[in-house]
């Protein structure tokens, strides 16, 4: 069994990122004995429900899923509707709905559009969360891009201080179509985890706490996307194919060797 689930994480990283999702189910059905496994370990891309009590969009993934349900964080019910769902403890319960308060207004400013949708769940010694984020551009102009953003955290009590661990993945796949370029289609996702100690006064410390740890690590790895996503691309078509000629390039690359001599005589 465990050679299997192994292989089936091998193959779900050597197939286009884009068709994760589609990967994921046909795996699934091959394999139903790994189902629970693969989708409780596998980041694919969020998908967005109605709350049929609220009438709001919410997001949904394997952390607020019950089987085949999945539970509002504004209504904290299950859709479809479970008798029997797990769901977070009164105190927990309260802590959610003002993070899930706290990480709209964050979407609002960095997002400016798009959702998010924050669960809680019970823990020995704390608790645990996720914090998620998704936008959908679409532009005739500018070509469509997704971006889902999850951050799974655990807090562990420690006194007057916690210990908090997160683990953020970003997913983002963008395509552009024009007729002098034709189409481009760039796709993938980026994991990183950072641990930290903080200091905690109150309940609501931990919101703050969680909510600079999205903030500082969601940037850092903007900028990773930006370089490994783009810079390596405008580096690769740039050795494939220069802008200027071969001969420019050349007399620049022996000038700027000179200059770095004269320099160093100097």
């Amino acid at each position: 069994m465990e050679d299997t689930y192994d292989a089936a994480l091998d193959l779900l990283r050597r197939l286009n990122p884009k068709n994760v999702s589609k990967n994921l189910n046909a795996i699934c059905s091959l394999a139903p004995d790994l189902t629970e496994d693969l989708l409780s370990s596998v980041d694919q891309p969020l998908e967005v429900r109605r709350c049929g009590k609220t009438s709001k969009d919410y997001l949904t993934c394997d952390y607020n899923r019950d089987g085949d349900s999945y539970r509002s964080p504004y209504s904290n019910e299950y859709d479809p509707p479970l008798s029997d769902g797990t769901v977070p403890s009164e105190a927990l319960r309260k802590l959610e709905v003002t993070a899930n308060d706290a990480f709209d207004i964050y979407r609002d400013l960095y997002y400016e559009g798009g959702l998010s949708s924050v669960y809680l769940w019970e823990m020995d010694g704390g608790f645990a969360g996720v914090v998620l984020f998704k936008k959908v551009s679409s532009s005739a102009t500018k070509g469509n891009g997704d971006w889902d953003s999850i951050h799974v955290f655990e807090v562990e009590y420690k006194g007057r201080t916690a210990h908090y661990k997160l683990t953020s993945t970003i997913i983002l796949n963008v395509v552009t179509t024009s007729s002098a370029l034709g189409k481009f289609d760039l796709g993938g996702n980026l994991t990183r985890q950072v641990e930290q100690d903080l200091p905690v006064e109150d309940e609501l410390s931990h919101i703050a706490n969680i909510g600079r740890m999205v903030e500082d690590i969601e940037s850092k790895m903007r900028n990773q996307l930006q370089e490994v996503y783009f810079g390596k691309t405008k580096d690769i078509v740039c050795d494939l194919r220069s802008l200027g000629s071969l001969s420019t390039a050349r007399e620049d690359r022996k000038l700027q060797s000179e200059v770095v001599s004269n320099l160093a005589r100097a």
